[in-house]
C-alpha cells in the first residue's frame, strides 16, 4: 500500500469512528473526544518508546508501576515535559474499555495526572489544561455514567484499531495528517465557527513558503493569530526543522483552540522545549514582546473583527502602532494585527499574512496605513487569491507579503484568481498553482495579466489603493469570433435549410398526388 493511500485509508476510518459514536451529540463539540482521544494514544505511544530507547526486552505498557522510580519519572519529565505511568497508558485502559464501570473517572483521574506531572518543571505551561476540553464526565456523552462509558469506549476502540505502522517518522506523520484531517472535515461542516481557527493545508503551504523564501534559517517562526497551529506546521513540513533553530511562538485567543494548537504541536513531534504557544488577545495582551523580532511570520488572521482601537487612548503611543500614525478601524481590526506583525518582524525577515480584500482599497484610517507601508517601503508584494479557498466563507482573500529588506522601492501585485482546483466543497491550490505563484514572487517579473511590479508614485497617485485588480487587467478569456467565418457558416446553413425545405415540398407533392 503506498503512503497515500494508506492515508486515504486511514482518514476514511477516522472519519467513520466520529460519525458513528457521536450520535446525538452535535459533531463539531465531539470532535474534542476523537482528537483528544488520538493525542491521547499519540502521546502514551510516544512516551513509551522514549522509555524502551529501542530495547526490545522491554515492554513498558507490561511493567508494574511500582518499579518506577523517582529518578525515572524525574528523568522522563525533564526530556519529554510530561509523565504516563504503566497502568495509565492508552493502551492498557482502550483494553479493558469495554469492560470498565469507572471508565469516564478513570479517564478524567489520567489526565489530570499527566498534566499535574509537569508540575514544577518547565514544561509545566505547555502542559497545563491540554486535556480540559476532554471532559469525560459531560452530559454532552450521554445522561447516565452508562452512557458515557458507551460512547467513550467506542472512541477509544476506534482510535486502537487504527494501524499507524511502526513508530517512526511516517507513523508520526500520520498521527499529524490524521488530526488535521478530522479538524479540516468538522471545519468543512460547521462553517464559520470550524473554519475560523483553520487554514487550508494549500493555502498554509503557500505562506510558509512566502514567508521563508530565501531564507537558509530563521530563528524562530511566528503566529500572532495561531488557531489549531496549521500555518506553523506547514512551516515545518515543508523545511528541514533544523532551519528553524528556536522553534514555534504563537498565541490564540480562544482557549479550545489554543489546546489543539499545543496538542497539535505534539502530534507533530515537536518537544515542549521547541515551542511556546500562549492564550490570549494579540493586540491587547501580547506575549512575546520580549522574544521579537522573528525572520517569519505567517498569519490567518480573523476578517474585520472588532477592537477597542480608538477608546484606548494609550494604543496610539504603543510602538506597534505608533509609527503609522493613526489606529486601524474599531469596527475593522484587520490592519492592527498587520502592525502588531510588522513591528515583530526582524530586519531579514518576511511576514505572509492572508487578509481581507476590503483593506487594501478602503479610505479613511486604512488608506493613511497603506500610506505609511508603502512610503516605507515594507509591502513587497500583494497576492489576490481565488475564492472559496477556505472554510465557512467564498471571500477571495488576499495575501500581503512585508519585508523589512527590500532592495527595490516598487510593490509587486500578483493576480492569482484565477488559479485553482474544484473540488467538492471547495476550491483548492494545486502544487503547481503554489509553484506558479513562487515563481513569479521570486522572479519579480512583469507578466501580462499575472504579476507587475509598480511604482510608488504610482500607488501614491491611486490614493495608495493596494487592490490588484486595479493595476493588473483581467485576461480575456472569452472566445474570440471570426465574423467573416460565421457569415459563411450561416450562408451554408440557409442554403441546406432552403435545399431540405424544398426536398420536403416535392415529397409531399407527390404524396397528395398519389392519394389524389
Amino acid at each position: 500500500m503506498t503512503s497515500t493511500q494508506q492515508r486515504a485509508a486511514l482518514q476514511s476510518q477516522i472519519w467513520k469512528i466520529a460519525n458513528d459514536v457521536r450520535g446525538a451529540v452535535d459533531g463539531w463539540d465531539f470532535k474534542q473526544y476523537v482528537l483528544g482521544t488520538l493525542f491521547y494514544r499519540f502521546i502514551s505511544e510516544n512516551f513509551a518508546n522514549y522509555i524502551e530507547g529501542g530495547d526490545d526486552s522491554i515492554h513498558y505498557a507490561a511493567l508494574n508501576d511500582v518499579v518506577i522510580t523517582p529518578d525515572i519519572r524525574d528523568d522522563a519529565i525533564k526530556t519529554k515535559g510530561y509523565f504516563i505511568y504503566p497502568s495509565q497508558l492508552f493502551a492498557n485502559v482502550a483494553a479493558s474499555a469495554n469492560t470498565n464501570e469507572s471508565l469516564n473517572t478513570d479517564l478524567a483521574a489520567i489526565f489530570a495526572s499527566i498534566e499535574a506531572s509537569a508540575s514544577g518543571y518547565p514544561s509545566e505551561r505547555d502542559i497545563k489544561g491540554l486535556f480540559a476540553d476532554f471532559d469525560t464526565t459531560s452530559n454532552r456523552l450521554g445522561n447516565t455514567v452508562k452512557d458515557k462509558n458507551i460512547r467513550l469506549a467506542a472512541v477509544l476502540k476506534g482510535v486502537a484499531e487504527l494501524d499507524f505502522g511502526d513508530f517512526d517518522a511516517s507513523h508520526i506523520d500520520l498521527f499529524g495528517d490524521a488530526y488535521e484531517f478530522l479538524i479540516s472535515n468538522y471545519a468543512a461542516n460547521a462553517g464559520k465557527s470550524g473554519g475560523e481557527f483553520f487554514t487550508p493545508q494549500h493555502v498554509s503551504k503557500l505562506i510558509a513558503q512566502l514567508a521563508m523564501h530565501q531564507q537558509t534559517s530563521v530563528n524562530k517562526i511566528y503566529d500572532p493569530a495561531c488557531g489549531s497551529g496549521s500555518l506553523l506546521l506547514q512551516a515545518k513540513k515543508h523545511f528541514d526543522a533544523h532551519i528553524i533553530e528556536d522553534g514555534f511562538f504563537g498565541q490564540e485567543i480562544n482557549h479550545t483552540t489554543y489546546n489543539l494548537a499545543r496538542m497539535n504541536m505534539f502530534l507533530h513531534n515537536i518537544n515542549y522545549d521547541k515551542f511556546n504557544i500562549q492564550l490570549g488577545d494579540t493586540l491587547m495582551d501580547p506575549h512575546f514582546a520580549y522574544d521579537e523580532p522573528f525572520d517569519a511570520i505567517v498569519s490567518n488572521p480573523p476578517y474585520s473583527v472588532k477592537w477597542i482601537g480608538a477608546d484606548d487612548p494609550t494604543l496610539i503611543n504603543d510602538e506597534r502602532f505608533a509609527p503609522a500614525g493613526v489606529l486601524a478601524p474599531k469596527s475593522k481590526a484587520d490592519f492592527a494585527f498587520v502592525l502588531h506583525a510588522l513591528s515583530y518582524l526582524s530586519s531579514k525577515g518576511r511576514a505572509a499574512i492572508v487578509c481581507f480584500p476590503g483593506i487594501f482599497y478602503r479610505g479613511g484610517a486604512e488608506q493613511k496605513i497603506r500610506q505609511y507601508l508603502v512610503d516605507n517601503n515594507y509591502v513587497e508584494t500583494v497576492i489576490s487569491l481565488a475564492p472559496n479557498l477556505f472554510f465557512g466563507t467564498t471571500i477571495a482573500v488576499n495575501i500581503l507579503v512585508l519585508s523589512k529588506h527590500k532592495t527595490d522601492t516598487r510593490t509587486q501585485l500578483i493576480d492569482a484568481s484565477g488559479l485553482f482546483k474544484k473540488e467538492t466543497n471547495n476550491n483548492t491550490l494545486t502544487d503547481s498553482h503554489i509553484e506558479q505563484i513562487m515563481g513569479a514572487f521570486d522572479s519579480k517579473a512583469d507578466i501580462e495579466h499575472f504579476a507587475k511590479l509598480v511604482s510608488v508614485d504610482t500607488i501614491a497617485a491611486n490614493d495608495y489603493n493596494l487592490s490588484v485588480s486595479s493595476y493588473i487587467e483581467a485576461k480575456d478569456n472569452s472566445e474570440v469570433v471570426d465574423i467573416a467565418q460565421l457569415n459563411a457558416e450561416l450562408k451554408t446553413t440557409v442554403a441546406n435549410i432552403d435545399r431540405l425545405r424544398a426536398d420536403i415540398d416535392a415529397i409531399v407533392a407527390q404524396i397528395e398526388g398519389e392519394a389524389a
